[in-house]
Parts: structure tokens; sequence; C-alpha cells
């Protein structure tokens, strides 16, 4: 015989003021052993229904009396031995999960006798599936949480019927009847209460609409009449039962159907609004049930910088950015903030602090609960009831209610800035009127710009694409154009940007989305105006790529470079979150890589436009960037490849030219050359195969654009040698093994060469191949007669009017300092080791100055010149301007670099250019 109820009670502790704690015991005392001891697990859980079913309780009473016994297992490790919140809610969720499995299994039973299997088109058994919405869903529930459901089945059909051929029903008359008895088994209050309160009005069409739906009916649904608030429901969904069907492969179906519904393709500050509208119907529903009732104001869910304005804030950042940024769709709120904080998306210490708020809150809400098991989240009136829960959380009354104002201010702060603020307060009693914006006036807007900023306002407003904007995108355009207008007076802004920003809008008035970050997102007009403002190829780029401008409201945009390892482990994740929802094809994968480039280039772009960075550094993170996309690009299309024989492919990717160099600018093509290093008797057709499939990888225009132009003339014997060679016949043509050899102009490109991709050995073995070419001993007039004749057929191939100065192929241009650089590796680098490192041609004028190679100064000199020769060619390539300016303009430089070449070439009695 077990204990008396009064002395389990007294040998309790801290749970043993809970009134559902005292009601538990007095009635369930004989039953306390069928819950094995420690944190409730599902088959603990199972093995306890099972042996109270074997007492004799239906299913109904069985689970509903296991229900209790876990609440108080849960009440005692919550309250007394601090068990993590993550301990709580996933035990409650697994008794959820546990309670509709059964109930799905014997429903379906009972009306299989009834009524016969239901079958689908196929023949096949149609399944139904129990899909938890909201913390069910998450894997958050609470002490007396409701379940969210909404049921959906696999396919419209009849059921087979009973042999007699009575019975006969739809797949929709089963599958409702199957709804209604799964909700009554969970969700009833008996004699031993209920196992969940079951709520189905977030089913399609809600209270009016039927209890189960089927895929297709759902697909219709969200694609033509969902809603935006629906869409934040959506958001934490999964099947939770029957357990069987959860890892069926035809439940991807469904997840295929929800996921575009809830995360679109291109950003979607559009449901900024409809978030605002929803939070302010809760609000007001909670004031009328506090109206008359303050003691019912102190909401730690629903009221300001309670837990759903938490939730709220990670769902809006969700929602608006998960379709391009995949791996932000997950359900439970602790981990979305930490992966809004690993992405850049919330700051880090933002995400701590809305942590640490959540599981206080859910705490509180819990403690709130296990008072009198009621849905309710208001503290508690009663001095001894607070008292209660405050020393459960290890204070007292005054620290907790301190800790508790100080969770929900910093909530509030981080719901209102994203939001934009609390909403300015109007009139609203008897008498009074609404103040509203003032109606879109186009004259007022067009009359506040400068003449020629208003004309191209006028004629715009004209066209019948602004003409039949709706109602909502017309005023969001207004606003756009006030505040551009109003910064433009204010010498914020300049003309030209303003005339940029119009032409960029204007191909954009479809997409109410990028309205809605311009109106929700004021930072990201002003920088973009600016941006516009300061020349014309970022103009260009934004009209190509607009989904990067919400690159502009990153805090970090300015301070912060190209990071190679954080990009990669970004990617991964994405790619790792497709491949968990079964989106990881081809066209994924190319799109995914497109929208990373094109947003970290405008990155580099923004920070080079407001002078934050050299020219040099522009290559150097542009460089990073293209050798970072082609290690991702050749790891994914390797693992999408049919011929794939091992794991990783024993391929190099070797960059020539300004790749090779680390001097990539906007927009430059790559110069690659593939050789690999596979015994494998088939490797010969293996990798030309894979590179064949890389180079389309990398170059085929998607709906996001494109990467790279690819060209791969400089491979061994050119466009008429093999796309991919061994790393041995490489070798052989390089070092001049054999009769088919390279040229000196090949060799001239060795000295900027790399290997961008390709392990430790491979690298290695290219290294070794490199040196071996670049110091290998050479007839130095020859050299030196071979490198000008070369200059001379580009130079020819170049010729600009004699009035003007090409900073690239004029004499005393670039080409003459990169013509040198080669020279002096080729020739010196085997009897001075410091030029054998690929330190581009600033970094090895330098050293061959050093080295004695040059007269004093001359080598820095032309560093100088050269670095200046570059940037003009960076800033006149941004703003879209010829590279030919005025002889005198760069005439010093013009001059040094003059300087540099009879300097190079006089030690061979080679008569200066």
């Amino acid at each position: 015989m077990g204990p008396s109820p009064q002395t389990t009670v007294r040998a309790a502790g801290l749970a043993a003021h809970s009134r559902l704690y005292q009601r538990l015991h007095r009635r369930y005392a004989d039953v306390w052993t069928l819950l094995a001891p420690g944190l409730p697990e599902r088959a603990t859980m199972a093995a306890c229904c099972d042996a109270l079913q074997a007492r004799g309780q239906d299913l109904a009473g069985a689970l509903r009396i296991l229900r209790q016994l876990v609440v108080e297992r849960l009440m005692v490790l919550d309250c007394e031995r601090q068990a993590p919140l993550e301990d709580i809610c996933t035990a409650l969720t697994t008794l959820a999960e546990l309670a509709l499995d059964r109930a799905c299994l014997q429903v379906r039973q009972q009306l299989d006798a009834a009524h016969g299997a239901p079958l689908g088109a196929d023949g096949q058994v149609a399944q139904l599936w129990v899909v938890g919405m909201g913390k069910l869903g998450a894997r958050e529930l609470n002490v007396s949480s409701d379940i969210d459901l909404i049921c959906i089945y696999e396919s419209d059909g009849e059921t087979t019927g009973l042999a007699d051929g009575r019975g006969r029903i739809s797949n929709h008359e089963y599958f409702v009847q199957a709804v209604r008895r799964i909700s009554a088994l969970v969700g009833e209050q008996t004699q031993d209460g209920f196992v969940f309160r079951v709520d189905l009005a977030l089913r399609p069409h809600g209270n009016s609409g039927p209890l189960a739906m089927s895929l297709a009916a759902l697909q219709d649904y969200l694609r033509l009449q969902g809603r935006e608030w629906e869409r934040f429901a959506w958001l934490k969904s999964r099947v939770v039962a029957p357990t069987a069907c959860i890892a069926s492969p035809n439940v991807q179906a469904l997840r295929q159907v929800v996921l575009p519904f809830v995360f679109r393709r291109y950003l979607d500050y559009a449901v900024f609004d409809a978030l605002r509208v929803l939070h302010r119907q809760i609000r007001q529903e909670a004031q009328r049930r506090c109206a008359g009732h303050p003691e019912r104001a102190n909401d730690v869910k629903l009221s300001r910088g309670g837990i759903r304005e938490i939730e709220f804030t990670v769902q809006l950042v969700q929602v608006v950015r998960g379709g391009q940024f995949p791996e932000l769709r997950c359900r439970p709120t602790l981990e979305a903030l930490q992966r809004l904080a690993r992405a850049g998306l919330m700051p880090q210490e933002s995400s701590e602090a809305l942590a640490q708020a959540y599981v206080f809150l859910r705490q509180v809400e819990h403690r709130i609960q296990y008072l009198d098991d009621q849905q309710t989240h208001v503290l508690p009136t009663q001095d001894r009831d607070l008292a209660w829960i405050a020393q459960t959380m290890g204070m007292d009354s005054c620290e907790f209610l301190r800790e508790l104002d100080a969770h929900r201010e910093r909530v509030a702060h981080e719901f209102d800035a994203l939001l934009g603020g609390p909403q300015k307060k109007t009139c609203s009693g008897p008498g009074c009127r609404q103040r509203e914006e003032p109606p879109a006036d186009w004259n007022a807007v067009i009359e506040a710009q400068p003449a020629t900023v208003g004309r191209r306002m006028q004629d715009w407003h004209q066209q019948p694409r602004v003409r039949q904007l709706s109602d909502k995108s017309t005023e969001r355009l207004m606003r756009i154009l006030r505040q551009a207008g109003q910064w433009l007076a204010e010498g914020g802004a300049t003309e030209e940007g303003a005339l940029r920003l119009l032409d960029w809008l204007e191909q954009l008035l479809r997409r109410e989305s990028y309205l809605a970050l311009l109106v929700e997102r004021p930072l990201v007009l002003r920088r973009l105006l600016t941006l516009l403002g300061a020349a014309r190829w970022p103009a260009r780029y934004l009209q190509q790529h607009p989904g990067v401008i919400d690159e502009l409201a990153s805090e970090a945009l300015f301070v912060e470079r190209f990071d190679a390892r954080a990009f990669t482990r970004e990617l991964q994740e994405r790619h790792a979150s497709l491949r968990s929802t079964g989106e990881d094809d081809e066209e994924s994968l190319l799109n995914l890589l497109r929208r990373a480039h094109h947003a970290e280039v405008f990155r580099t772009l923004a920070r080079d436009v407001d002078a934050r960075l050299t020219v040099e550094e522009v290559a150097d993170d542009l460089s990073l960037l293209a050798d970072s996309v082609l290690a991702l690009a050749t790891q994914w299309c390797w693992e999408h490849f049919k011929g794939r024989h091992r794991e990783v492919p024993q391929l190099s990717i070797i960059g020539y030219g300004k790749l090779g160099g680390k001097e990539l600018g906007y927009g430059s093509d790559l110069d690659l050359v593939f050789a690999y290093d596979d015994a494998d008797d088939n490797a010969a057709e293996i990798y030309p195969a894979f590179v064949r499939k890389l180079l389309s990888w990398l170059t085929v225009k998607t709906g996001e654009g494109d990467l790279f132009e690819i060209d791969t003339q400089l491979r061994p014997n050119g466009n008429s040698g093999l796309l991919v060679t061994s790393f041995e016949a490489y070798a052989a043509y390089q070092q001049q093994r054999g009769s088919n050899t390279a040229w000196t102009w090949e060799h001239q490109a060795m000295t900027r060469a790399r290997c961008v991709l390709g392990s430790p050995l491979l690298r290695q073995r290219f290294d070794a191949i490199r040196e071996a070419v670049i110091t290998a001993p050479r007839d130095l007039v020859r050299l030196a007669s071979e490198i000008i004749a070369m200059r001379e057929r580009l130079h020819g191939a170049h010729r600009a009017s004699p009035a003007l100065f090409d900073v690239k192929h004029s004499r005393g241009g670039m080409v003459d300092v990169e013509f040198a650089v080669q020279y002096l590796v080729l020739a010196h680098s085997g009897a001075h080791p410091e030029l054998r490192e690929n330190k581009g041609n600033i970094g090895l004028l330098e050293r061959a100055e050093q080295a004695g190679l040059l007269p004093a100064g001359v080598g820095h000199a032309a560093a100088n010149a050269y670095r200046q020769l570059r940037q003009m060619q960076h800033r006149a390539r941004l703003n879209e301007e010829a590279t030919r300016v005025a002889p005198d303009r760069l005439a010093m430089e013009r001059h040094t670099v003059l300087a540099l070449w009879d300097a190079t070439f006089a030690a061979v009695q080679h008569q200066p250019l």
C-alpha cells in the first residue's frame, strides 16, 4: 500500500505549493510508480500508457492519466531541480506526439472496420498527416498548451468498403470523421481531464473550413487564398503523427507545398504590415480581456515585451530572409535566434538577450500554469503565489519582478526597433476622426524636386505601369520619393543619385517587396541614394541584381571585409538546409551560389565606393571570393556528377592572369587551366566530362544571373589542346620536355599563375612546376627580344589615337609594367629567390630594386606609378568612362614607367622604346 496523499505532500519540496500538485497527489497516488523515474521519454511514456490500459483503462483514459503523471514529474524537475527549459518542452511535445499517434492508429482501425481503407488514385492506401503548428511544431509546448493542428490527407478517392459492398464513403468523409474522433479522443474533457486541448482554427478557411483537406486542395488554397499571417503559422509546421508516416517520402510532398508559401524567392519586407496588423489584433484582444480587470494586464505572453513579441521578432526575420537564406528555416525559437546571429542578421548581443528573456519568460509561464493547470499567462495576484514563483527561480519577489521588468523592456525595445517603433497614438473616442496620411499628391512631390529630377519624375508618372500601381504600392512609392526629395533638398543626396534611383525603381515597380524594404528601412534608402550617386556601374549592378540591396541594411557593411571562412561556412549551412528538405537539386545550388556571389561583390562595391578599401584591397577580396566560389562549385558539382568515382576529385584548378595575380576587378573573367593526378584507368574520360559540367555550373545563366566568364585558352596548346590534362603532361609541356612545349608568352603567364584549388599534394606539385619554369636558365637577350616582340603585337592590337593616353595599353601604361616584371622574374628568379613568390607587380618591383636589379628609386617609383594607373583604370570603369585620357594628365606616371622599361632592358643592350 502506497503512502497517503498527505504524507506525500508533506514530504515534497517546493512543488507542493501548487494546487494542481496537491490535486494530482490526492487522486493518482496509486499509479505514480507506473511512470519510470527520471525525465519522461517516449519509451517510458509508452510503457506507462500500456500499463494503464492493462489495468482496464481505455486509450482515452490511459492517455489522460499519463498526462497527469507527466505533468507532476515535470513540475518537480522544473521547480525543485531546475531542469532546463528544453527538457520540459521536449517531454510535453513527446507526450502530444505519442497521444496523437495512438489516437490515429485506433481511429483508423475503427473507420477501416466500418468503411474499408481509403485508397488514392494510385490504388495505394491514402494516409492522414496530422500537422502540428506553433509550439507543437517547434517542440516548444508548455504545461497547459493547447495543440494547434491541421489535418491533411494524401489524395481524394474512396474507401474500399466492406466485403458485402456496404460502407463505402469518399476519402474526404472518411478523414473528416477521423479528425473529429482524434480531436475528441485527445481533447475532450472527462473525469480525468484532457490530454491536450485541440485547436483546429488554423486550418484553411478557419472554423468554417473542413476538418480535413487533401494535399491538392491545400496547395490551391495556399497559392490562391493564403494570407500573410498564415505564413507565420506554417513557419513552424511539421507532421507529428502518425509516427510511421513522418519519415515517409510522401511527406516531402507536403513540405514542397508549404515551403514556397512561407518563404518567397525574393526579399519580402511586405510582411511587416501583415505582422503589425496581427500584433495589433492580439494586443486589442488582450486589452479587451483586461477591461475592468486590471489584474489581468500582467501577461507574460501577450503584454508588451512578452513571449509573443520574441516569437514575432524571430519569425519576421525568418520569413523576410528565409527564401534566400535556407539555414534560417528552423522551428525552435532559441535555435532560430542563434542562426540569426550567425548569419549576421541580428547582433550577437541582441540574440543572447532575447534568448535569455525567452527562457526566463517561458519558465515563468510554466510556473503560472503549475498553480492550477489553467491556460493562462497572467501573473498571480496573491502574494504567496508570486513569492512561490520567485522562490522556484531562486529569487525573492522583488528580485524576480525587477528581472522580469528588465527582460520585458529589452524584448519590447528589440521588437519596436524591428517594426519601426511603437505606433503613434491617435484619437479614437466619440466624435474623433483618425488621423491619416494625406493622400498621395504627385504634383506636390514633383514641385519639391530640382528641375531635372522633377521633369524626369513627371515623364515617369505618365507611364501606365506607374498609373496602374495598387493604392498600397502608390502610398509606399510616394513616401520613398518624398524622403528622397527631402534628402536632396538638404544636400544629403545628389541629383545624379535621384535620377538613377528613378531608373532603378522603374524596373521594380511590380515587386512590392522592394518598395516595402525602402519604406521599412530608411537607412537603406539613404545608402542607396549615396551609392547610386557615386558612380554608374553600381547602378547597373543593382538593376541586374536588385536583391542585393538588402545588404545595405547591415550595420557591419562598412566595418568588415570579405571573410572566406565565414562565406564558405554559411554556404555549406545553406546547402545542408536545402538537403534536409530535398531542395538541393542543381538549379537550387546554382542559384544559391549566384545569390551569395552577387551579395559579396555588392558588399565590396559599397565599401569601395565609400572609400573604405584601396584598389589592392578590392582586388584581394574579389580574388578570394572567386577562389571560394570555385571551391564550393567544384565540391557541389562533383556531388551531382554521375561519373563520380571517389569522394574528392583529384583535380587542380590553376588560375592565370588577374585571378592568378590576385588582381580581379568587377566583372573580370577567370583564366583557368585544369590538371588532374588520378591513377584510375578512366581518369582521362572522367575529368574532361566533369570539367565540362563544372564550366556549365560557372557560366550558365539562371534566374539569378551568372557567375563568371571563363577563359581556358591558356591551357597547353591553347584552344586546340585538351580541356584537361594530366599533371604529368602539364609539367612536361611547361618544362620543355618533349617536342610539344610551352612558348615564352606562356612562361610569362606562369609568373602570375597559382593553384587556386587542389589538395595539398597537388598544390605542392604545381608550386614545384611553377618554380622550375620561372627559374630555368635562359638566354636573356633572346628572352628580352621575345617579350618585347609580344609587347609590340599587343600594342598594335590596341593602338590608340596619339592624342590620347590609354592607361593600360599605351607606351608607359600598365602593360609595360607587367611585361617588365615578367622579364625580371623569368630572367633573375633563379639567382634571386625573393622574386619567385607570386606577390603581384607592386611587391615584385620593390623586391627587384632591393635586389639591385633596378637602379635606386626606379622600382619604387614604378610601383607607385602602377598603383596610380590601376586606381585611374578602376575609377574610370566604376563610372563607365573611357580609360583613355589626355597625355599630360598622367605624364609623370607615364615617364616613370618608361624609365622602368629602359632600366629593365638596358642590361641586354636593347634599344629602349
